[in-house]
This record gives C-alpha cells, sequence and structure tokens, in this order.
C-alpha cells in the first residue's frame, strides 16, 4: 500500500492558529492511505447542538438546527480509519487549539475527555454543507498536549472497538467553541459480521458506501445503519 505524507488543506480559526504557533506543535504523524481492502468494525455519530458539553462537564449547546453524520470504518489490525463525515446547518470558521477542529474524543455520554484523533475538517466553509472523507493511519497526533505528550500519543484503534460508547465525535467554530454538534459512536454492521466481536468484513474494490437519504445524510433507523457494496460492475 502507497502511503504519502497527510497534507490534506486544514482550515481553523485564526486564534487558534495563533496558538498553535506559540507553543510549536509537532509536526502531523499520521499518514494519508489508500482504503484498505478489509475492515475489522465501523461506527456511526449522529451528531446535534443539545449534546455538546464545555471541558467542566456543563451543558454548552451548540449551534441551533445544526446536525453532523459521522462514519467511521476502521482496519484495527492495521491502525487504519476511514472517515465519511458531513454537517449541516454550521456556521462560521472552525477554530481549536488541536491541530484541527473536528475530532474522535475519548469522552463517555455527558463528560469531557481528550481528543484521539484529529480529522481535515469539512469544507467548504459557508452556508451549505460541509463535507469531508478519506483514511488515516496511525500514529495519531491531535496537537493538544497534556502533562507534556500530545493526546494522541499511544492511542489505537482498537480502544475504540474495545468501548465504542466511551468515544464521541464533534467539530468546533469560533462561535461554538465547546462544540458545534457532539454524539456518541455507536457500532454498525459490516458487511453482515457484527462489530466488535472480532470479524472482519472484505471490501471489493468499489469499497463501501453508505445507504444514503435525502441530501446524502446516512439513515438511522432502530438504532442501526446499514452499509452496502457499491459494486464497480453497476457503473455504467
Amino acid at each position: 500500500m502507497t502511503k504519502k505524507t497527510y497534507a490534506r488543506p486544514l482550515t481553523i480559526g485564526a486564534l487558534a492558529g495563533v496558538a498553535l504557533l506559540a507553543v510549536g506543535l509537532p509536526a502531523h504523524a499520521e499518514t494519508e492511505v489508500a482504503e484498505p481492502a478489509e475492515f475489522t468494525s465501523a461506527f456511526t455519530v449522529m451528531a446535534t447542538p443539545d449534546q455538546v458539553i464545555n471541558n467542566d462537564g456543563v451543558a454548552a449547546p451548540g449551534e441551533e438546527g445544526a446536525t453532523g453524520t459521522y462514519t467511521f470504518r476502521i482496519n484495527s489490525d492495521l491502525d487504519i480509519i476511514c472517515y465519511d463525515i458531513r454537517l449541516k446547518g454550521v456556521t462560521g470558521d472552525y477554530q481549536s487549539p488541536a491541530k484541527t477542529a473536528t475530532h474522535i474524543h475519548e469522552a463517555a455520554v455527558g463528560k469531557p475527555g481528550p481528543p484521539r484523533i484529529a480529522f481535515p475538517n469539512p469544507a467548504p466553509v459557508g452556508d451549505g454543507p460541509r463535507t469531508s472523507s478519506g483514511c488515516l493511519q496511525g500514529p495519531f497526533t491531535t496537537g493538544v498536549v497534556a502533562d507534556g505528550v500530545d493526546t494522541g500519543e499511544g492511542f489505537t484503534l482498537k480502544q475504540i472497538e474495545a468501548d465504542p460508547a466511551g468515544f464521541t465525535g464533534d467539530s468546533h467554530t469560533v462561535d461554538f467553541t465547546a462544540g458545534v454538534v457532539r454524539g456518541q459512536l455507536s457500532a454498525i454492521p459490516v458487511g453482515g459480521v457484527d462489530t466488535g466481536a472480532g470479524g472482519s468484513a472484505t471490501a471489493d474494490a468499489g469499497g463501501w458506501g453508505l445507504a444514503a437519504a435525502a441530501g446524502g445524510l446516512g439513515v438511522v433507523a432502530a438504532g442501526a445503519l446499514a452499509l452496502r457494496r457499491r459494486h464497480a460492475s453497476s457503473a455504467k
């Protein structure tokens, strides 16, 4: 598998940029990679403003009417996470002390917690939907340093598989620095193999895709999100 240095353009608020320069944060450690042949688990996040809390664990609602759909597919053996993120109804620029403003945090429901993975911010910044997709391979860094150590250091994707409910996906903006939307990770099937059960599912040449609803958002029914194969042979 060919790897390249992760250099996807990132947009964060001006104040966050100043903070990054001031503390001399380390360069990106993760690499942007191609989608792997198989996944060991998959998760979805339905993020809403009412789930946002601040660093003290106090409710700090995000932007009214905003929503976020985060879908993650993981190959924990290779430490690769593929992401499809869509924000809708979010306004304003991004801002975060991390190197990007879109994260997976290690945090249970209603609890604060450190970012473990920083993803490219969905784009474009404007009034319409914002999207971001790709695959990253660890080791991961976030740009947030606690006790002299980056909060991504030593983190592996097996930790998500062991306790997905203990992790949350969110994004942060200038006007909603605690979070514009937030939601907990929830396991979803991968090709009929239950996630977290040690199984894996092979992706075909066309990869895996979400069963999409109007506007491109994934459909969640009875707490589960269906995945389907996109067969290359069906393309015309």
